[in-house]
């Protein structure tokens, strides 16, 4: 990922800057929707100070390490090593360095949503400077990732242990965010058990690395697609919006492309964006888009706390025996008492059942599964020129209706409306524990 330089005043960042600090060069705001899936060419600070507040689900940034190279480094048989010289990762001092982080910290924190979460990542020599203005920033630690190198770059003086991991830091916004954790995906990534904290990864090497014309590395700090797959997996869901202010040669937009997330990527050398929009373009070429339904990752903490398929049967909403169809039309299931479905000899839930059928590891029951719901049109008065059309689930017919149509509608458009429901009702509970007290001093 792209590293920045140090041309940035020298001023401390106590507090929240202003709005007029925040854009200093008065250049107008972008709006998200102008933003979404876009490589912007530019400074990642004042870019940043451009988008509109809460706007985006996750942030990986992997910023500048700050490797204070002073010499050219060489092999023991004189050649040179390909490492980190270039002029965005030159800082003044370690004052100047915590000065432009906690500049675009401040810019991440007002980007990400309440319940969003940050990736940051970096080296020995950044990643401690980094984690405590994360904390005073009011940020919270969730994990600190080592990602393991399996081939890392040998130390040729042997005068240190050989660099063989880097740090991540998975962070919320805040302690009591509610943030997204595909633990099952996860788990499933890592040969069915829990995934640790020690990602055991190759470095970005071979056809991966991305080269100039002269067969030289194009950028010194390009990330291994593995890593990004694992980050994008493990903390977004499909349509999520996510925000890399160090985009370098795109590895974390081309994962989002491929898995169906929104990306804005900000990168101030010309070079790493040409290279990472003809990245772009490759995989569009090369590659069919993913459908939602293939990319859900269902969570059964995540279903535990919204409305169970039972409970449209509790409700009212549907009955044991009536039929709903899959989304291709090729199977038809009938709803048990105790909310599964059954189909021929099979008999699971609408998640499990909608995978099996679809010959997949997992699929969103929710918008596979339709039942045919049907627009009643009611009588007017006559001094109405159009008629009322209400969306219901098929009756007996009524009187009022002069004509009927029916369309397949998402198991997931009658969960929406019995979420709303619950929730008022709940309101409305809430708002009467609020009342009685006061009745009960009003009493006294």
């Amino acid at each position: 990922m792209q590293k920045e330089n140090n041309n940035y005043p020298n001023d401390s960042l106590s507090s929240k800057p202003s709005s007029s600090e925040r854009n200093s060069n008065s250049e107008p705001s972008l709006t998200l929707p102008t933003m979404l899936d876009k490589f912007i060419l530019g400074e990642c600070v004042s870019t940043m100070a451009r988008l509109p507040a809460q706007s985006v689900d996750t942030i990986f940034a992997d910023p500048p390490y700050f490797l204070q190279i002073e010499k050219e480094l060489k092999r023991p048989n004189e050649t040179a090593v390909e490492g980190v010289t270039n002029a965005w990762d030159r800082f003044d001092s370690i004052h100047d360095y915590d000065n432009f982080s906690e500049k675009w910290l401040l810019q991440a924190k007002r980007l990400l949503k309440d319940n969003g979460t940050i990736w940051v990542m970096g080296s020995y020599h950044n990643i401690y400077r980094l984690g405590r203005l994360l904390q005073d920033l009011g940020f919270w630690i969730l994990n600190d990732i080592v990602w393991v190198k399996n081939n890392p770059m040998p130390n040729f003086h042997g005068r240190r242990f050989t660099n063989a991991h880097e740090v991540l830091l998975w962070c919320a916004k805040g302690k009591n965010s509610k943030y997204r954790f595909n633990y099952r995906a996860l788990k499933k990534l890592n040969g069915d058990k829990q995934m640790r904290s020690d990602w055991r990864l190759p470095i970005c090497s071979g056809k991966e690395r991305l080269r100039s014309k002269d067969g030289k590395s194009l950028h010194p700090t390009q990330k291994p697609i593995s890593l990004l797959y694992r980050v994008i997996v493990a903390s977004t869901k499909v349509g999520d919006v996510l925000l890399d202010p160090f985009g370098g040669t795109g590895t974390s937009v081309a994962m989002c492309k491929m898995l169906g997330r929104k990306y804005i990527a900000i990168e101030r050398e010309p070079e790493y964006v040409k290279a990472a929009q003809e990245r772009l373009e490759q995989i569009a070429e090369n590659s069919s888009e993913a459908d939602a339904e293939t990319l859900f990752l269902p969570e059964p903490r995540e279903q535990a706390r919204d409305i169970p398929f039972a409970a449209l049967l509790e409700n009212g909403l549907l009955a044991p025996g009536e039929k709903l169809e899959s989304k291709c039309r090729k199977f038809q299931a009938s709803i048990t008492a105790d909310g599964d479905l059954a189909h021929l000899q099979s008999r699971a839930s609408i998640h499990k059942l909608a995978a099996q059928l679809a010959g997949r590891q997992s699929c969103n029951g929710w918008t596979y599964w339709h039942y045919q719901a049907q627009k009643n049109v009611q009588k007017k008065s006559a001094d109405k020129k159009s008629a009322d059309k209400t969306l219901t689930k098929p009756r007996a017919s009524s009187n009022a209706i002069v004509g009927e149509k029916t369309r397949r509608v998402p198991l997931d458009e009658l969960r929406q409306a019995l979420r709303a429901t619950l929730k008022l009702a709940e309101n409305n509970r809430q708002a009467s524990k609020d009342i009685a007290p006061n009745k009960a001093k009003a009493r006294i």
